[in-house]
């Protein structure tokens, strides 16, 4: 090998170091990578959290399997460590934007007390078994401390899983079994050291038949803890203080351990019943309005059936509500990916702008028909239009029962009507029956939220208002000379509001130079009066003034020199 080659080798191992260093990944807290691996500590952490008590409280449990509990041992260690490098590389957000510098993860992680309670968990307190024995697994206790990792996952398991009340009813139970495991490994620790079979509150002699095997002590164990902290009753009473003191702690953990289920379910179901109430309307008051009201049977009847219908095939109809307290920008996001494809299929709305389109999904209103409800009908004033989303809809003839022709999914119709097209012969009148044949899922879109959108976008409405006319034309319905007529009377129409708005400004123009006149006028006024005033202060004094002023002190204006006469005074500068 070369000199040169030498010195090109030396000098790109760094640069592969460094490249090294930094393609170690750093996670987005929010991300799924980190998601998974919060899921994958949740069995280490569970395991340490029920099984090393079971091993310390039952000491045939430790014996007869010490191979198999030192190899999970270690291995939940391995994933503690790992636990602790992920940690090292897991990002933070700082002014809204992810950290990815290590340096900066590392020196905050290492400040917290998090990382604190990862070290403490991860001592070595194995090498006691040297000096104790492999039998004494209460050594490995401080590996309770990564429990608040377990709750992390918990929370994220539960803002990610699409049922979250059945996931917090399933985290409730496995609490639940966790503090009647712990209670029953602490139970069978508790009658070994007051003697088994002592009295009848303890657990039996090991000698009977039955009770020696390691599955009836434990089930034993926990089917009485169970009955204590149920309250069920049905239990041995204590003989000793020791017995007491348990039966008091269980009490207390028993009457805790109710109100929190109590508290849990109140919310699972207060929850639920929320969600119903956001998605579906409330059916109870309208029920309740009826009956005061006395609405006939079979009227009461439809409207019950449609609430029906919305609640079985899980129909909104108030999707702004329910997506109201997103940012304006998401939930515009959410509507597209909802209702973009239906909006899109409306010939006067292809081939217009995105951002239009977009804000006209917003617009949208969801609405569904019963059997034999009315859509429209001929005549009717024409305030909105209607795409078809679900469902069948026939245009039907003045008796209800002739029908002309059968509309489905992804038709639309009455746009016409919500746009002001000049010539339309028809006008903002309905010019069919529409009547749905089933349960129909429309989108409402009204002419009001329409103008209001395209007052932002003018060239679209031209657009748009031109394919109106294509549509009419090809309907035989737009009289040409009255299109002529009204657009020749609204460009006469527009060229008077030119020659008023000039012959307004015109006006103005003229009233500010008579105010600016009127201003420099009065000014100058003021000016002349008051040099005027000064004036006339030089003016002689009559003598029935001097006389007074001789009695008094000086008036305004005057003052007295040195041998008591009066002088006038003026404005400096003023002679």
């Amino acid at each position: 090998m070369s000199q040169d080659s030498k010195v090109k080798t030396t000098e790109s191992s760094p640069s592969v170091l460094t490249k090294a260093r930094k393609s170690l990944p750093v996670l987005d807290p929010s991300g799924d990578y980190y998601y998974w691996w919060l899921n994958t500590m949740v069995f280490p952490v569970m395991y340490n959290l029920i099984i090393v008590v079971c091993r310390a409280c039952f000491p045939d449990l430790q014996h007869g399997y010490l191979v198999a509990w030192l190899v999970l041992d270690y291995t939940s260690d391995l994933f503690y460590l790992l636990d602790i490098v992920v940690r090292f590389h897991t990002g933070f957000l700082e002014q809204g934007i992810l950290v990815v510098d290590k340096g900066r993860i590392s020196s905050r992680y290492v400040r917290t007390w998090s990382f604190f309670l990862d070290l403490v968990s991860l001592l070595p307190t194995d090498v006691a078994y040297v000096s104790l024995g492999p039998h004494t697994p209460t050594l490995r206790l401080n590996r309770f401390l990564r429990v608040p990792r377990l709750f992390e996952a918990f929370d994220r398991m539960e803002t990610r899983t699409a049922y979250p009340n059945a996931f917090r009813i399933a985290k409730l139970m496995l609490y639940i079994f966790v503090v009647i495991h712990w209670n029953s490994c602490l139970y069978f620790a508790l009658s070994r050291y007051l003697g088994f079979g002592r009295d009848v509150w303890v657990y039996p002699d090991p000698a009977q038949p039955g009770f020696e095997r390691l599955r009836r002590q434990y089930l034993y164990s926990f089917y009485f803890s169970t009955l204590i902290l149920t309250t069920v009753g049905d239990t041995p009473l204590p003989a000793q203080e020791e017995e007491y003191l348990f039966m008091v702690g269980d009490f207390l953990l028993a009457v805790m351990g109710f109100a929190t289920i109590m508290g849990s379910m109140s919310s699972v179901i207060y929850n639920m019943n929320t969600a119903d109430a956001a998605f579906y309307p409330d059916h109870a008051l309208v029920k309740k309005y009826m009956k005061l009201h006395h609405v006939n049977h079979r009227l009461e009847r439809r409207v019950i059936d449609w609430y029906q219908h919305l609640q079985i095939n899980k129909k909104m109809t108030n999707e702004v509500a329910i997506l109201q307290h997103l940012p304006e920008r998401l939930r515009a996001e959410v509507a597209v990916s909802v209702h973009l494809p239906t909006l899109s299929r409306v010939q006067i709305f292809q081939n217009c702008e995105a951002s239009l389109l977009e804000e006209l999904v917003l617009k949208l209103q969801p609405q569904t028909y019963s059997p034999g409800e009315y859509v429209c009908r001929k005549g009717d004033i024409g305030r909105e239009m209607y795409i078809i989303r679900e469902g069948q809809l026939a245009v039907v003839a003045d008796d209800g029962v002739t029908q002309y022709a059968v509309l489905g999914a992804g038709l639309y119709f009455g746009e016409i009507s919500i746009i002001n097209i000049k010539g339309n012969m028809s006008g903002n009148r309905r010019t069919a029956n529409i009547k749905s044949l089933g349960y129909s899922d429309l989108f409402c879109l009204s002419k009001e939220d329409l103008r209001e959108v395209l007052s932002e976008y003018p060239q679209a409405q031209a657009v748009m208002e031109e394919k109106g006319r294509e549509i009419l034309l090809k309907m035989n319905k737009l009289d040409v000379n009255a299109e002529a007529a009204e657009i020749a009377l609204q460009e006469a129409t527009e060229a008077r509001l030119r020659g008023l708005d000039q012959q307004l400004d015109d006006l103005q123009t003229k009233f500010a130079r008579l105010l600016a006149e009127l201003e420099s006028g009065a000014l100058k006024i003021a000016y002349r009066i008051e040099r005027l005033e000064w004036q006339t202060r030089e003016w002689p004094m009559p003598e029935e003034l001097m006389e007074a002023d001789d009695e008094g002190e000086p008036g305004e204006g005057t003052s007295k020199d040195g041998e008591g006469r009066a002088v006038q005074e003026g404005p400096p500068g003023l002679e």
